[in-house]
């Protein structure tokens, strides 16, 4: 019986087995299947009754039915290799290494146990394959007109055969494009060395940071990171900074770019650009880049200020922007206006919450970005990856806790920055590390989690169940863990029934705030107002895993906001009424909103509603009837809380889904949290089923630079 199945409870797992077996009858044209040797068209009625048992999408069976049009006699290994490698891609990997494929891809696909063991099941299947890698690549081989490798001429394929000889990748065409070119690129920046002024550097650098490393202590409390970072940051065109919550990586992006002013020479302007994969991270890029370079402009030691025009610099670089409003995304197709053949204007490009950002996004930004501009990646690696496929920031830090600095690194850190390293960051300790893993600093000192939230948080990347255990265990207030008998508990947690009875904020915060408007006709008192309870909205979130079922966003939302209602915190009457919280669920150009993006809706002056957003102290405001794509967000998915923090955040885990929980998602929801974490298990051993699932990500990526894939 597989994990999720665990998880059901026995009416669950009866009514399960039933729709399974009915679903099943259905397919009996499988019962007649001779025992040895399928044909593709049998092979391709099979993987269309996985589609209706809704074990492969209809969009994965789609495919193979497609390669068979392409190559009527294409072999039924090819047709299966290719349905996986599409669900596969669904759930964010870039390819399919084809060892996974020798035996049935039962932990891969993590499927119910009928869907394994069943007559119609992965199993079953799987004996009429090949069982050994020379039999896999002879029938991919073998359909020249569906797959493109090294001995047939491009054609078209809509598969590539890609890796190693040991380890071949099968990918779809777009998906290899994708990967060859950010691989190479990447490269390219990390390795394209830039002359650097080291007695000039080492001095601002020296005024920059004038706090001195710990001694006495571990090997990471030796080095001053973030000094490291930007001087590292300095010698390429690409720097990645890597680190946890409270690790300083916009502190040190800050600067970083205050150092490439006070180095910058020629008679132009520095032109410097900040980034994020969503509005919210976007503004809170921008607010803590000002934040910490006005610091560093009223910065006393040294008088690091005194001769940069850090205030000038800051106007200059202007608003933060979505990734999508930088490259200037445009309706109804994926191409952007900015691309290789028309770059961007900017000599600088910070982007932050780089774990967020997909493989095809990360192509689109290399080929727009200069050749000559910096590129520099800011990014917590132990986070949730992307939606979509790829995960390019997890992929080049993966060693970062290692170094593997070789010594011409180890001697520019030295020169530059001043920092000696210990003896275990050296590449002698770790020789397989990749080229990237030089322009790659990971930040290790986390300057706010280090209470019992940082504790757990630490706990769960671990895999640590005990530890995690026991940080729950701590006293105070800071971690809460219930295991209700319904979602009923999470209304109460909203309402601020339950939060009164564990401490911590609510959503009764921010509706204290929209009950109390200010008079009528006074537009600086109606904007504070409106920032207020943009504010107090965000000293609190309910998290989720999934969106369906009583455990999920749609449900959750619909029950917190009856449950408001009912308290008399809402009057709820049509769609957009006074107090709804918002969350943007497709990008519109036009009017300055995109995906991610969360608001309330609340009336202007005269009255009527709009969905009013704020990006730092910045407030804009959307009419609601021109808001077509947008979704109630009392709760949200913990992808879609990336990038931002709240004061009290509850992660909801639901039961059933076992395959959605991971160890990423788990740390992702209880880093959401400043003061207050509160997990809500909706069966017991949710939270230790989902530490001991560390996502993984199929990708080639690591083979461009000196990496070997996953």
């Amino acid at each position: 019986m597989s994990l999720r199945q665990n998880l059901l409870n026995p009416a669950q797992q009866a009514h399960q087995a039933h729709t399974s077996a009915q679903k099943a009858a259905q397919m009996d044209w499988l019962n007649d299947l001779p025992v040895g040797g399928l044909n593709a068209e049998q092979t391709l009625n099979w993987l269309h009754g996985w589609s209706e048992l809704g074990w492969l999408r209809r969009l994965d069976s789609a495919l193979a039915a497609q390669l068979l049009r392409l190559q009527p006699d294409a072999p039924p290994a090819l047709l299966v290799a290719a349905a996986v490698l599409a669900q596969m891609e669904g759930r964010g990997h870039t390819c399919l290494s084809v060892n996974d494929l020798l035996t049935p891809p039962v932990t891969l696909l993590a499927w119910p146990a009928d869907a394994v063991h069943g007559p119609q099941g992965l199993l079953a299947l799987w004996a009429h394959l090949p069982s050994d890698r020379a039999g896999w690549l002879a029938a991919l081989r073998a359909a020249p007109a569906c797959l493109l490798d090294a001995s047939a001429p491009d054609a078209g394929q809509p598969l590539v055969l890609g890796g190693a000889a040991d380890a071949p990748l099968l990918y779809l065409r777009r998906y290899q494009a994708y990967e060859e070119r950010v691989g190479q690129t990447l490269l390219q920046r990390a390795q394209s060395a830039v002359d650097v002024p080291t007695a000039q550097a080492r001095e601002w650098l020296d005024r920059f940071f004038v706090t001195a490393p710990r001694t006495g202590g571990s090997p990471e409390d030796a080095t001053d990171w973030q000094k490291l970072a930007c001087a590292v940051a300095l010698r390429a065109r690409l720097s990645v900074i890597t680190g946890g919550p409270g690790t300083g990586k916009t502190y040190t992006a800050a600067r970083l770019l205050a150092l490439l002013l006070a180095l910058h020479e020629g008679a132009s302007p520095l032109r410097v650009a900040l980034a994020a994969p969503t509005g919210k991270a976007a503004a809170r890029l921008k607010q803590s880049i000002d934040g910490s370079l006005q610091a560093l402009k009223a910065q006393a030691t040294g008088q690091a200020g005194a001769t940069l025009d850090l205030d000038t610099l800051i106007q200059r670089i202007g608003a933060a922007r979505t990734l999508h409003s930088l490259l200037g995304a445009r309706p109804d197709t994926r191409q952007f206006q900015y691309h290789a053949a028309h770059l961007l204007d900017v000599d600088v490009l910070i982007v932050d919450e780089a774990s967020m950002v997909h493989l095809e996004m990360m192509d689109a930004l290399l080929q727009a970005l200069p050749p000559t501009a910096r590129l520099v990646l800011l990014g917590d690696k132990d986070q949730l990856a992307s939606v979509e496929a790829g995960a390019v920031l997890g992929d080049v830090c993966r060693d970062a806790a290692q170094g593997g600095y070789t010594d011409d690194t180890l001697r520019f850190a030295q020169e530059v920055a001043g920092q000696t390293l210990a003896a275990c960051f050296h590449a002698s300790a770790a020789p397989a590390l990749p080229a990237l893993a030089q322009q790659t600093v990971m930040l290790r000192k986390s300057r706010r989690f280090d209470g019992p939230i940082g504790q757990l948080a630490l706990a769960v990347n671990a895999g640590d169940a005990a530890q995690v255990q026991q940080a729950f265990a701590l006293p105070g207030k800071a971690l809460t863990a219930w295991q209700p008998e319904s979602p009923q508990a999470v209304c109460d947690l909203a309402t601020g029934q339950g939060a009164r009875a564990i401490g911590g904020a609510s959503y009764a915060d921010y509706l204290t705030c929209v009950n109390d408007p200010p008079a009528a006709g006074d537009l600086a008192a109606h904007e504070a107002w409106v920032k207020q309870v943009l504010k107090s909205f965000d000293r609190f979130r309910i998290l989720c895993a999934v969106h369906q079922g009583e455990w999920g966003t749609a449900a959750l939302n619909a029950a917190v906001q009856k449950a408001l209602a009912d308290a008399g915190w809402l009057q709820p009457q049509g769609e957009w009424f006074t107090g709804r919280p918002i969350m943007v669920t497709r990008n519109d150009t036009q009017l300055g909103v995109f995906n991610g993006d969360v608001g309330v809706v609340l009336p202007n002056l005269h009255k009527v509603p709009k969905a009013w957003f704020l990006d730092g102290e910045q407030l804009r405001s959307v009419s609601v009837a021109r808001l077509a794509h947008a979704e109630t967000a009392f709760v949200m998915t913990v992808h879609k809380s990336q990038g931002s923090e709240f004061e009290h955040t509850a992660l909801v885990l639901p039961p059933g889904a076992a395959e959605l929980l991971s160890r990423e998602l788990v740390y992702t929801g209880i880093t959401r949290a400043r003061e207050k974490f509160t997990l809500i298990e909706a069966q017991e051993g949710l939270l230790h089923a989902a530490i001991a699932r560390p996502s993984v990500r199929v990708s080639g990526l690591r083979q461009w630079w000196g990496g070997a894939e996953r």
